[in-house]
């Protein structure tokens, strides 16, 4: 989940060929191209769905009708989002590589501020599980509104921040630069998307929270990434491909931008599939819901 893409590394991926067939019966439909970078989407319980305009530091919201609305400006560089049990927007606040709870009017709770002392690299994208941990990536990309010029923190690891505590535990280093993240509805597994290492892998949540067992599920370079209630994997980059559970690339979305941020499912139904991509958004009416 980023912003900065250089015009030789976009031009490698434009020329990728997917090895699933185009889906033309899903027509991507766009909802506005009024944004600078678009990342982050996350649905509430009613089905609006939030997302971030990074470099405008802004959150906004899609609503279950169709409308647009700014929720929040100066929100902390937001990156990643997701909406809790309570509907507080969890966000990873990147512009002093924080994790804020953001109340449904605004009003917003650092949950943490560094890691053992040391500044993070810069909270990117999250999942919380059943038990309301909150599991998070955090590769490092220079941001252009930083005073520092690299990392406190060498490692860039999965981290996750167990209910009521300030200081975030190590789920995994053996990864790396992770990006997009999600887990499964019954807690049991996370997909993490190496993006420094174009991999995907499925962990198993361990009894003490930390994520093992390690598998490769797909050979893929991916941003954001989401589920469906069938189990199948949705994964960003060039438009989206899916996955189904056994790791077969089964179908791919196309989206007419050079780069597709993230995506989640919302709406009243939960079969609007929500896409940032680059300066826009899109939805997809799908015949699935979202597992979330």
């Amino acid at each position: 989940m980023r912003y900065i893409l250089s015009t030789v590394f976009l031009c490698m991926i434009c020329g990728l060929q997917t090895q699933a067939q185009v889906d033309t019966s899903l027509q991507a439909e766009l909802v506005s191209r009024q944004f600078s970078f678009t990342e982050g989407p996350a649905p509430d319980k009613q089905g609006n769905i939030y997302f971030t305009d990074q470099p405008n530091d802004q959150i906004w919201k899609y609503d279950t009708d169709g409308k647009l609305s700014l929720f929040m400006d100066k929100a902390g560089r937001s990156n990643g989002l997701y909406v809790d049990k309570k509907g507080n927007i969890i966000a990873c606040a990147d512009e002093h590589n924080e994790m804020w709870s953001i109340t449904p009017d605004g009003q917003k709770t650092v949950l943490f501020a560094d890691y053992n002392g040391q500044k993070m690299n810069g909270p990117n994208d999250l999942w919380i599980s059943p038990k309301g941990v909150i599991y998070f990536t955090d590769p490092y990309y220079q941001r252009n509104y930083w005073t520092r010029q690299k990392p406190e923190i060498e490692a860039q690891r999965v981290y996750f921040l167990r209910k009521g505590k300030k200081t975030p535990v190590i789920a995994t280093e053996d990864i790396k630069k992770p990006n997009g993240i999600v887990g499964t509805k019954d807690g049991k597994h996370v997909y993490v998307a190496d993006i420094g290492a174009s991999k995907i892998y499925k962990y198993k949540v361990q009894k003490n929270g930390t994520l093992g067992d390690r598998q490769l599920f797909a050979d893929e370079l991916a941003d954001g990434i989401t589920l469906d209630a069938e189990g199948n994997l949705y994964t960003c980059g060039h438009g989206v491909n899916v996955y189904n559970p056994e790791g077969k690339k089964i179908r791919h979305i196309k989206v007419p931008e050079k780069w597709t941020a993230n995506a989640c499912f919302g709406g009243k139904d939960r079969n609007i599939l929500f896409i940032t991509a680059s300066t826009s958004v899109y939805i997809v009416k799908m015949p699935v819901k979202g597992a979330e």
